[in-house]
């Protein structure tokens, strides 16, 4: 047998595994399409048409490699949230920053504080860099912040991840409770503030970003509301010295060169984002309108998505899920205990919208045993 060469300790005793299965593997196992692709959260409206202009005008110029800087992208996004270029990194989306946060503040063994059933590609990374993670139960389908707060001062962690708007239950909190929660935490714990969400759920739900602190990380995705899941492209705003740390380990070509000028385009129009914000509300009423049909609870949801209680346990849940999913409607569901009552629908176009409310009646049927 063949020797090879050894891997670390920490990375060998991982498994080979990805957060998330894709639906592009699923229709290749299942040997056909999805007919309603509504359980990745991503904006069927898709990019606005001027974003499309734009990178169709410069598809040629990408034999260039990408600007390094990333600089034309974080002055645009300096701009959009009034704060200084220093203070804004780009990434490639959130996961790639959260990649970066864990690398900077987490050393072997140390806790990281997360809820429990929230973002799975935060525990990869905390994982990746062996991190110990520690999470929190959820109250009332929102991520507890009284909850997340005792847990970070009994583990003296250096991270804690919360996400407002949340995914996987659409629930939020006011801006003046995350304030709260940011005062009471100890200096020496960085939060990761994941707003993903953040253009979809109400103005009130977001703090002004305070640059000063240098514990505090705000996280925004072009991957939701601006339609570009695709490109992979996100941003942090943090204070300058968090910002000047973020380079030392950075991917400085990570980022591709149509990425950046797609963003730039994306937030120079925010009359489209507000006609997406518009459709995504229509949206949420007509899938809560659905599940109201079926006898089913959807949660009150500040994102593009709604979280349906089906009235019954977790295997009661799995079943509609997979009962949708052999009808070739795509969604997901929360699987943490407690969440895992629910299946998750994001908002689609309208044909999409209309499948699944074909489909669920059976689907429901078929996991009643009716």
């Amino acid at each position: 047998m063949r020797l090879r060469p050894p891997l670390t300790p920490l990375i060998a005793a991982l498994p080979s595994t990805v957060p998330f299965v894709g639906p592009e593997a699923q229709e290749r196992e299942r040997g056909r399409a999805f007919r309603a692709r509504i359980g990745a959260n991503e904006s069927s409206f898709g990019p606005s048409p001027r974003v499309i202009a734009r990178m169709e005008s410069v598809a040629r110029d990408q034999w260039m490699y990408c600007d390094p800087d990333n600089f034309d992208l974080k002055v645009a996004a300096a701009a959009h949230h009034h704060v200084a270029v220093e203070n804004v990194v780009v990434g490639e989306g959130i996961d790639g920053l959260l990649s970066l946060v864990a690398r900077m503040y987490v050393a072997p063994g140390d806790a990281v504080v997360t809820s429990l059933g929230a973002y799975p590609t935060f525990n990869f990374h905390v994982a990746g860099v062996g991190g110990r993670l520690i999470t929190v139960a959820y109250e009332n389908d929102k991520e507890s912040l009284e909850g997340l707060l005792a847990a970070v001062i009994r583990e003296k962690a250096p991270l804690v991840y919360l996400s407002n708007p949340d995914n996987p239950m659409g629930s939020w909190w006011e801006a003046h409770e995350i304030i709260r929660f940011i005062e009471a935490l100890p200096e020496t714990t960085m939060l990761v503030l994941d707003e993903a969400y953040g253009e979809l759920g109400p103005a009130s739900a977001l703090p002004p970003i305070d640059i000063s602190r240098p514990n505090v990380v705000r996280m925004r995705t072009f991957s939701k509301a601006y339609g570009l899941a695709g490109i992979r492209c996100g941003y942090a705003v943090a204070e300058a010295q968090v910002i000047r740390d973020f380079e030392k380990i950075r991917n400085h070509y990570g980022v591709s060169r149509m990425a950046q000028i797609a963003g730039v385009e994306a937030l120079a129009d925010q009359a489209y984002l507000e006609t997406v914000v518009a459709r995504v509300a229509a949206g949420r009423r007509r899938i809560a309108d659905i599940a109201k049909q079926n006898g089913l609870k959807p949660l009150a949801s500040a994102t593009n998505f709604v979280t349906i209680d089906c009235g019954h346990d977790g295997a009661f849940a799995l079943k509609v899920l997979q009962g949708l999913l052999s009808r070739d409607v795509f969604i997901r569901k929360p699987m943490a205990p407690g969440l895992d009552r629910c299946i998750r629908v994001s908002v689609g176009l309208d044909h999409e919208l209309d499948i699944f409310a074909e489909e669920l009646p059976g689907a429901l049927a078929a996991a009643r045993g009716n």
